[in-house]
């Protein structure tokens, strides 16, 4: 009899969920200092982070080839990866972002790894968690009720050019039909109307901002420097002309606090903050890494999508923003992905072909030139797949090595802990032979054009960039707002080194156009707009939510 293959969600459901206090016993922390949601889940007081701990403590990036739309195991990797170190007696703990409800309803599904290395309650982890994205979803539409408040009324009218306002309201869920709306339709006791729109809450400011504070003063400070739009004399309006910072801070003051849950092993996992790295910054929390740094003695992570979007934002804003410093970096490929970039179809991801893995790994080889530009030198994971050949296999491992980089079979998915103890000694050692100093891509004083075209020349291999006429209307605007000296957080496309999806594997003479900019002063960084990028996703012709079911005892089946 064929043994029944089972799915994510059914081996999550049968794995043995321990009593979150003991999870938290393995960190030593107090039972009380856990903040319950249930059996399984509990908040992390702020007051656990430790900056001593912290600068003694070792920090690894998982990140990943340019990846097909099933994405290639980054947090699946992260998951086995420290289940593997557990295994090899080092004290890890993984910390990942939040699963939106976009994707998971959408075509990407959960977010809570796969088969034997998943965080669980995989359920729970999926849908809501813990309320976090509620509450920012709440606290950047509070914003937004605010504003057309002060637009609408006699008493303290800030005098806002509603022609002006950037600010949108937000929503976790894909839904392309709120990108471009009308609002304060149906006479004056609805409002003044004007032209507004709807982003996806992974790509909320505050969602940003969550992600970047440094404590709660921080995040309350971040929140103020929103800005909101111009008067009609052309002076800058900001969330804290409006008094709203203390409001929304308050929505968010259990938010901004860490998640724990555990891995299936039983391993502690902080999970915090979601936001999408094609369209933000695309890390956790800085809080969340800083409290698994003072908790635990290594601490892996990961970053969204390909390492030119992932990557490169958690290395250029994040670690130079918090101070962070990592050791090492797993660039996670898989042979399906390397056949993709080599020109297989769809219908033929899973068919052997040694020629196009060979020509694929032009997009796997260009990653790993990148990370060497941060002065880390690389580990490849390859996540494994029963469709694999160890011919294909091997080609990888003898191209990575001409290169001076390990490339090791990581087999978390089917084997858990026990599939990835490889992996884990392949990054203890890299970490420990001293050679990976982090320095950033770039200066954050440079001039936006520079940073823009150190990323793409640098990061992405374009010969150089464009300007449409609105987005250097928008660099001027920037530039009267004295924010030039921000980071740059790109919107691109995931699916391609440049900003159009069809050119796969390694293009080259191509160029990049900027086709407008956003910017979020409070978390602070600039966002240019490449090609086609949205900030609200839509759904695919025939969406995930399509393929779940609940019975009348409330199991789910069909989430993935």
């Amino acid at each position: 009899m064929t043994k029944k293959v089972l799915s994510d969600i059914e081996i999550a459901q049968a794995a043995i969920v321990q009593h979150i206090k003991y999870v938290g016993k393995k960190l030593s922390i107090d039972e009380d200092n856990l903040e319950l949601y249930g059996k399984y889940k509990a908040k992390l007081p702020l007051n656990l982070i430790d900056e001593s701990k912290i600068k003694k403590s070792h920090l690894i990036l998982v990140t990943a080839m340019t990846p097909t739309p099933a994405g290639e195991g980054k947090t699946t990797t992260s998951i086995g990866l420290t289940e593997g170190m557990n295994k090899i007696g080092k004290k890890a703990t993984v910390v990942l972002r939040e699963p939106s409800l976009g994707p998971v309803f959408g075509i990407k599904g959960g977010a809570a790894g796969g088969g034997y290395s998943q965080v669980i309650p995989m359920e729970d982890i999926n849908l809501h968690f813990t309320g976090d994205f509620s509450a920012i979803e709440k606290a950047n539409n509070l914003l937004s009720a605010l504003i057309d408040n002060n637009i609408q009324s006699k008493v303290n009218n800030l005098g806002l050019d509603s022609r002006t306002i950037a600010w949108k309201r937000v929503m976790d869920m894909n839904d392309r039909s709120l990108r471009d709306i009308t609002i304060g339709l149906g006479g004056t006791a609805n409002g003044i109307p004007r032209q507004d729109g709807f982003n996806i809450t992974p790509a909320s400011e505050v969602m940003a901002i969550l992600c970047m504070a440094e404590n709660f003063k921080d995040l309350k400070t971040r929140i103020g420097k929103i800005y909101i739009g111009l008067t009609f004399d052309k002076k800058p309006i900001y969330a804290c002309d409006l008094k709203a910072e203390n409001a929304m801070a308050i929505l968010l003051k259990d938010a901004v606090k860490p998640n724990l849950v555990q891995t299936m092993e039983g391993n502690p996992a902080i999970i915090h903050g979601g936001p999408f790295a094609n369209i933000a910054q695309g890390t956790n929390t800085i809080l969340a890494t800083k409290m698994g740094l003072s908790l635990s003695d290594y601490v892996i992570t990961e970053a969204g999508f390909g390492a030119d979007l992932g990557a490169e934002k958690f290395l250029d804003i994040k670690c130079v923003s918090g101070g962070l410093k990592p050791e090492a970096v797993v660039v996670v490929a898989t042979i399906r992905a390397l056949r993709h970039h080599g020109g297989a179809i769809k219908e033929e991801y899973n068919t052997p072909n040694l020629e196009r893995v060979s020509t694929g790994f032009s997009n796997l080889e260009k990653h790993l030139e990148n990370i060497k530009k941060f002065n880390l030198t690389p580990v490849v994971a390859i996540n494994a797949f029963p469709t694999d050949t160890n011919e294909e296999v091997v080609l990888i491992q003898s191209k990575c090595a001409e290169m001076g980089i390990k490339a090791i079979i990581s087999e978390g998915w089917a084997n858990g802990g026990d599939g990835m103890t490889d992996l884990a000694k392949a990054v203890v050692t890299e970490i420990e032979s001293g050679k990976n100093e982090f320095k950033p891509l770039y200066d954050w004083n440079a001039s936006i054009k520079d940073k823009i075209e150190t990323i793409s020349r640098e990061i992405y291999g374009a010969d150089g960039v464009d300007y449409s006429k609105q987005a250097l209307t928008d660099l001027r605007k920037i530039d009267q707002l004295g924010l030039s000296h921000l980071p740059i957080c790109m919107a691109k496309t995931q699916k391609s080194f440049s900003d159009n999806d069809n050119l796969l594997g390694r293009p080259t003479n191509f160029r990049i156009t900027v086709r407008e900019f956003e910017f979020a002063a409070g978390a602070g960084f600039i966002i240019p707009i490449l090609g086609k990028m949205m900030r609200m996703p839509g759904l695919p012709s025939t969406p995930a939510s399509e393929g779940m079911f609940i019975d009348n005892d409330g199991k789910i089946s069909g989430l993935s």
